[in-house]
């Protein structure tokens, strides 16, 4: 996949703990945020999936009401 360079203003402390935790890891700082990126991303897809399947839940008699067993709509 090709890269895009993005280019980031953060204060010293916060790159200093950047720098640090992708030192501990063992990658690179852009691996590092990279990987932070994704696990975020991930999470919210996660979260979304979670509050989903509760609405379903939660609504599941209405939808069993409107649309029947066999996703017919009740008549």
């Amino acid at each position: 996949m090709p890269k895009t360079q993005l280019n980031v203003r953060v204060d010293e402390a916060t790159a200093e703990a950047a720098r640090q935790r992708a030192l501990q890891r063992g990658m690179s700082v852009n691996r590092y945020i990279e990987e932070l990126v994704r696990q975020d991303a991930g999470e919210v897809g996660h979260t979304f999936v979670e509050a989903a399947a509760d609405f379903m839940k939660q609504y599941e008699s209405v939808f069993a009401e409107e649309f029947g067993a066999e996703g017919e709509r009740a008549r």
